[in-house]
């Protein structure tokens, strides 16, 4: 089992910037891929980024050269900074754990995230 808490979450005006973090802890293998989600109101969940234990990343098309995903595998944590943030990324953001061995999603309770002036 691995267990996700989602921080940094928050208020911020259009054109401003936020850090998420997602710290795993638990059963943790070394080969695994963590991501971003988020779903805003009325809307289905979609994906924002993702990143492998090799460090390679994927962005989806709206988010690209605004937002970075990284990760620690030190503290078994991932990160999204999220620059010039627009109301449309308005979503409740929930950070994803994919354990390649067992072929098992773990997913955060989400945090979050208003764009507002």
């Amino acid at each position: 089992q691995v267990q996700l808490v989602e921080s940094g979450g928050g208020l911020v005006q259009p054109g401003g910037s936020l850090r998420l973090s997602c710290a795993a802890s638990g059963t943790i293998f070394s080969i695994n891929t963590k991501g971003w989600y988020r779903q805003a109101p009325g809307k289905e969940r979609e994906l924002v980024a993702t990143i492998t234990s090799g460090s390679s990343t994927n962005y989806a098309d709206s988010v690209k050269d605004r937002f970075t995903i990284s990760r620690d595998n030190a503290k078994n944590t991932v990160y999204l900074q999220m620059n010039s943030l627009k109301p449309e990324d308005t979503a409740v953001y929930y950070c994803s754990h994919f354990d390649h061995v067992h072929n098992t999603v773990y997913w955060g309770k989400g945090t979050l995230v208003t764009v507002s002036s």
